[in-house]
């Protein structure tokens, strides 16, 4: 893995108080980002305690690698299922700028966009700005959870934050919350549905509400009744 993802920049990032490179995600009206202070994987089940999923019973099993061909996932005219599901937790969490994404309350930018980053640039950025939110790309990962999944993945620090690099780590939450029983008809829709809530907060619960509804600002950013049509959408039947 290492071998596959040994993509390395010529330079450590250098952290600076003026944003070098993007605006801010336009979302000042929304709060739905958690900072790494906020309730999310890393809540429920101390590191500590060797445990690596908020579900119950559930396995954190790499999709690196294979989750784009996962013959398990038909295909929509969006691209398949698994892509359509990124899409739609992407667009709760990460607005227009996508894998580029830095969380809005973020003071001190990174010195480049993320996936022109390494992980080692992203946790050097995090240790050296102490006290912001730091959620950043796609799925806006915080400190704890970004750092479990690569550890996981088995990913170095010069692994560079690239799309596919985002979407291998986001397919190790979607297995977490139970994707592959939710596929087997082990478990309905809404259950599925209200685990993905628990894990991105831009995303509401069967409440209407985010499931970090309140904390730290957090809010949904869609209806259920819209998320609940959706996930129809993309998985009929």
């Amino acid at each position: 893995m290492r071998g596959f993802w040994g993509v390395c920049l010529a330079s450590v990032m250098t952290v600076t108080a003026v944003p070098t490179w993007a605006e801010i995600v336009p979302m000042m009206r929304r709060a739905s980002l958690l900072t790494e202070a906020a309730p999310l994987f890393d809540r429920a089940t101390p590191a500590a305690a060797g445990q690596a999923s908020l579900f119950v019973g559930t396995t954190a099993t790499s999709l690196f690698g294979k989750a784009l061909s996962d013959p398990s996932l038909p295909r929509g005219t969006g691209g398949t299922a698994l892509q359509q599901l990124r899409s739609l937790i992407a667009k709760a969490e990460a607005g227009a700028k996508g894998y580029d994404a830095v969380q809005y309350g973020a003071w001190v930018l990174p010195g480049a966009p993320p996936t022109q980053m390494t992980l080692g640039d992203i946790y050097a950025w995090i240790d050296a700005t102490p006290g912001m939110p730091h959620a950043i790309g796609r799925y806006q990962f915080i400190p704890p959870t970004l750092r479990r999944l690569a550890n996981r993945l088995d990913l170095s620090e010069s692994t560079v934050f690239t799309p596919r690099v985002q979407d291998a780590l986001a397919d190790v939450l979607l297995r977490e919350a139970g994707l592959h029983r939710f596929l087997a008809g082990e478990m309905p829709r809404h259950g599925f549905m209200n685990n993905l809530a628990k894990i991105w907060a831009g995303l509401p619960n069967d409440t209407g509400k985010s499931h970090y509804h309140g904390y730290a600002g957090n809010k949904a950013t869609m209806t259920w009744a819209a998320f609940d049509a959706q996930m129809a959408q993309i998985f009929p039947g």
